[in-house]
């Protein structure tokens, strides 16, 4: 068997693996869900009047329009704190150090965590963007194109954000340590522009809302969903951003996870 055929089959049965704890265990996903969740909930129905009119539009519905973007951008930020704990899991309780004594493609154990990080994040992502739905969000104007690259800049995001957990896992020595450390992939969104404009913040707080991986994103996801606001250059911003924290995740991820256990 060739080296490439070695590595597919061993990387699908890792993928088989890690989707049968996610399956067995769908509690850390559930619970990761409830943030976005419910802070969709809470800005809509608590202060969605009151920021709908600061963001100038007419009622509730104009900020619904508004924060969904940054919600799912958000979900995909909270449902990769799973794939942290679970890498830290693997390598602390040490069925990592079996699977180095096995026959196996050494890359197939992160493979699999990768991928089926980014199936559960996609998933996590429907789920919220269906919440989304029944309480107002709409895009009809929407092309199909414009949903595809949507769909595009979400599997993308998820990648990137994906191979940063996987790093922080595994040079976590704890499974709290490693939620801990994924912490920012949370924060990050609600120091973007997901809940307000740019130009609404402070003037000193403006750099650190634009200068980060969110805030292009969410406004190209905004831009292709035809919510009223122009891409501009954020679309290629979104996706240097994307590649670059994919290439940082991965060779950050395979540097330690090959390294020899001391």
């Amino acid at each position: 068997m060739s080296n490439l055929s070695l590595a597919v089959r061993d990387s699908s049965t890792m993928l088989r693996r890690n989707l049968l704890h996610a399956r067995r265990y769908p509690s850390l996903t559930l619970n990761l869900l409830l943030t976005p969740v419910m802070l969709l909930l809470l800005f809509v129905y608590i202060f969605g009047g009151t920021m709908s009119a600061g963001i100038g539009g007419g009622d509730r519905s104009a900020y619904i329009a508004y924060i969904v973007p940054g919600i799912l951008l958000m979900t995909l930020g909270s449902t990769t704190i799973g794939t942290a704990v679970s890498v830290s899991n693997d390598m602390t309780e040490g069925i990592i150090a079996r699977f180095r004594t096995m026959a196996i493609h050494r890359g197939s154990v992160i493979i699999g965590h990768v991928i089926g990080s980014v199936l559960q994040a996609i998933i996590s992502v429907v789920l919220v963007g269906a919440v989304g739905v029944a309480i107002g969000f709409r895009s009809t104007d929407a092309t199909l194109l414009e949903w595809l690259a949507a769909f595009g800049l979400l599997v993308l995001f998820a990648l990137a954000l994906t191979w940063i957990a996987v790093g922080m896992g595994l040079v976590s020595p704890n499974a709290e340590a490693a939620s801990n450390n994924a912490i920012p992939l949370i924060l990050l969104p609600l120091i973007s522009s997901a809940f307000v404009p740019l130009d609404a913040m402070p003037g000193w707080f403006q750099p650190i809302a634009e200068y980060q991986p969110f805030t292009p994103a969410i406004e190209t996801l905004r831009g292709l969903l035809l919510l009223g606001t122009e891409i501009g250059n954020n679309g290629w911003i979104a996706v240097a951003w994307c590649l670059g924290l994919a290439v940082l995740g991965y060779r950050w991820s395979t540097s330690k996870f090959n390294q020899d256990p001391k």
